[in-house]
């Protein structure tokens, strides 16, 4: 008789499974017994092909030779795992091996994995399909009991096998000819792109955003007080200006107020629904600060290595039914710590409390929602990160099986003088899920204040017509915020509601289950735009990069929009479920490209990018300098007869081959709490000399440019509006690696 070959995604998941099987001896790659040998991959060990590898006319970059549109790609082996794809090939293809088990991650890339090497290495034994959404022994086992056929996965390979070749087809060729149109290197791809338009659109709404002063008013009733609002345009709290609150201010002090309406509403708050990859990976860098791809990397350690995490990379937030006999075991598995929480999950005939909003088999995918492992484990050898995200799975686990939080929503108007308060208050009759705290050490995690008008304390019994008098007032002057830069959390959570703005109602659909990208892919994507220049991350914020507004400029919209992504994942998925032609939606994405290069050459707009790495074959040089280019209407306020012009880095004045010296670094006011300089703030300031924002006010003047923060009277941060000239007697200029030590820019 001869051997099963298991082929494992990773070699940590192929020795698991080798324990499981009592696979010990050891071979050239792999583990094995008797009957079965346990091999691995280390990632993807096979690829497509390159252009230039279809044909050597490729190797140079020729507008003339697009579209390239091969009919099929071939595979290759990538270069640097070939010496383990020999290992494979060998093992899977020797004598006596008579079928094989396809044991990569159980999702779409884990199936594209196997089928390529499978494909690569020419082999034709049989073989069967592991899936499994936990690495612990005990699932290892079931997943074996529950084998099934691997030809049961062939639609979902053709899914893969198309997601790979319209992304080649689409990145080859968009990225070869807008980069030939604008002799800038640039990278374009059917997710990476409306992704950076979400990011654009930010910057421009802050850059075009226009703040404008209001002011609040709060009445003091004695016993509770209220916030002015107005009754047409209720809930609006803003008054025009201070002046405004301060007359009604001084004509309702010390006047008798009365209860205009009083009511109370009993109101459940439900718990929260457990965690797939995205809604985690946004809880992990509001609470801890992490990256999503950090989130991602640390929640796969949780999975492989500590066996404490089922399967992270999940879509879905909810559980098969089945599945509730295993969610019990688990949380009495749980670490001590947690144990004292498990009780409040049960319901008085001692079991788990279950609701739509945790079971509902058809919200399953390929994956349930993500959980602790019914395994014992001890956070206190964990890693801080990993006792961290365990923390915060094992916490969401317990709160989605609490009952919901039920409480007293309060709301009050008291009117006085003809104006109206309002009052909100808020007491808890049970507290429910709530009795699970939040983690007890969130990082850098700020408590939010109670706004005006709302009352953490219980508010008084009171009755319409009920009187009181107004014993004090407070006016607060504030000026209207910009929204705020994205941050990973903000930026996932675009990526996964974008497109349902769409008049497409299947696309609206689809987009509710995927977005742009996939749970998956959406932290690989964001690295991905800011590997490139697109994007800066500095602290926890993502910022478009001028190279990234460029960039979108230049593309039409059927690649910026997030429809077009949709409607991709929803081919995607009905070829998956069997529902769509492969061949079919392929020869569309043929289209597609063939669109894109005739759009570069024809209707792309006239553009200069401010580059630092300029086209050369495959690669690229480093440039002299970063491309300039001018700012409109704005005259250089040193030398008078240059013209302001921008980079990526900087504001200077076009005649600094000339000797001009005028210099304004983007990032100069930054630490004293001001904002990055743009070419919205710059035009403004040269025009008028002065501009308030939500944070301050910028100034400047024969001294230099100051910034001061709102409530102070002295300036935070001035910078002077020239650059001496170094030792080697070199003026500034845009691109200069060099910088006043004082004008470094902050670290992230």
């Amino acid at each position: 008789m001869g051997r099963i070959v298991i082929l494992a995604e990773k070699p940590s998941v192929g020795r698991d499974i080798a324990r499981v099987l009592g696979c010990r001896e050891r071979g050239d790659g792999c583990l094995y017994n008797e009957t079965h040998l346990v091999t691995w991959a280390v990632g993807h060990l096979v690829t497509l092909q390159e252009p230039d590898e279809l044909d050597e006319r490729y190797k140079k970059w020729r507008a003339a030779d697009l579209p390239i549109l091969p009919e099929s790609i071939p595979l290759k082996v990538i270069r640097s795992s070939s010496d383990q794809y020999r290992k494979v090939k060998a093992l899977i293809n020797a004598p006596e091996t008579d079928s094989l088990i396809c044991a990569t991650d159980a999702g779409r890339e884990g199936e594209l994995i196997f089928r390529y090497i499978y494909t690569m290495a020419k082999c034709r034994k049989p073989f069967q399909r592991l899936w499994i959404s936990s690495m612990t022994d005990e699932a290892i086992r079931e997943g074996f009991r529950a084998i099934r056929p691997g030809g049961d996965y062939d639609a979902l390979y053709e899914s893969a096998r198309c997601r790979s070749e319209a992304d080649w087809l689409v990145g080859m060729n968009a990225s070869r000819a807008f980069t030939l149109r604008y002799n800038t290197l640039l990278s374009v791809g059917r997710v990476q792109t409306p992704t950076l338009a979400l990011l654009v659109r930010r910057r421009r709404e802050i850059e075009d955003f226009k703040p404008e002063q209001y002011a609040t008013l709060t009445a003091n009733f004695g016993d509770y007080s209220g916030v002015w609002f107005s009754p047409k345009n209720e809930p609006d709290t803003h008054l025009k200006d201070k002046a405004a609150a301060e007359a009604i201010a001084a004509e309702v002090k010390g006047k008798t107020a009365h209860v205009a309406s009083a009511e109370t509403r009993r109101q459940r708050e439900l718990p929260p629904q457990l965690y797939d990859l995205t809604s985690l990976q946004r809880d992990a860098n509001r609470l801890l600060g992490f990256t999503a791809d950090k989130t991602l990397k640390v929640a796969q350690s949780l999975y492989e290595q500590r066996k404490a995490l089922t399967y992270p990379r999940t879509d879905s937030r909810y559980l098969p039914p089945d599945m509730i006999p295993r969610v019990a075991q688990t949380f009495q598995l749980l670490p001590e710590s947690y144990q004292a929480f498990v009780p409040g999950t049960r319901k008085e005939d001692g079991k788990l409390r279950v609701t739509g909003r945790v079971v509902d088999a058809s919200k399953v995918s390929d994956h349930h929602a993500l959980l602790p492992t019914a395994n014992r484990v001890n956070p206190a050898a964990f890693t801080e990160d990993e006792r961290d995200l365990y923390d915060l799975v094992a916490r969401r686990a317990l709160a989605a099986f609490y009952p919901p939080c039920e409480y007293n929503a309060t709301h009050i108007v008291t009117e006085a003088e003809g104006h109206t308060f309002r009052t909100t208050g808020r007491t808890v009759l049970v507290n429910g899920w709530r009795d699970v705290p939040p983690m007890e050490r969130p990082r850098r995690q700020k408590k939010k204040p109670p706004e005006d008008g709302e009352s953490e304390t219980p508010l008084p019994a009171l009755q319409v017509g009920d009187e009181r008098t107004v014993k004090d007032t407070r006016v607060k002057e504030d000026t209207t915020k910009p929204p705020a830069p994205h941050t990973d959390a903000s930026l996932l959570a675009a990526m996964e509601t974008a497109g349902r703005e769409s008049d497409d109602e299947e696309i609206v659909r689809q987009m509710k289950g995927s977005g742009i990208g996939t749970p998956a892919t959406r932290a690989a994507i964001i690295e991905r735009l800011i590997q490139v220049g697109y994007v800066t991350r500095r602290g926890r914020t993502l910022n478009a990069t001028d190279k990234g507004v460029q960039m979108i400029a230049a593309m039409p919209e059927e690649i910026t929009s997030a429809e077009m992504t949709g409607r991709w994942e929803l081919a995607l998925e009905k070829i998956a479920g069997k529902e769509q032609d492969a061949d079919a939606f392929l020869a569309g994405i043929r289209r597609f490209s063939a669109f894109l290069v005739d759009y570069a050459r024809e209707k792309s707009p006239d553009l200069v990018f401010p580059e630092d790495t300029a086209r050369r074959g495959r690669g690229g040089r480093k440039a002299a300098g970063l491309a300039a280019k001018a700012v409109e209407g704005c005259a250089c306020p040193v030398c008078r007869q240059g013209k302001v012009q921008e980079t990526d880095r900087a504001f200077s004045c076009s005649r600094y081959r000339e000797g001009c010296r005028f210099t304004l670094w983007k990032d100069g006011l930054t630490r004293g709490g001001g904002p990055a300089l743009n070419t919205k703030l710059i035009q403004l300031l040269l025009r008028d000399g002065r501009v308030r924002g939500s944070t301050g006010v910028i100034a400047i003047g024969a001294e230099g440019i100051t910034f001061t923060p709102n409530g102070q009277e002295m300036p935070a941060v001035t910078r002077p509006l020239t650059w001496e000239k170094s030792a080697a007697g070199k003026a500034a200029k845009p691109g200069d690696a060099a910088r006043p030590k004082e004008d470094a820019p902050r670290p992230d």
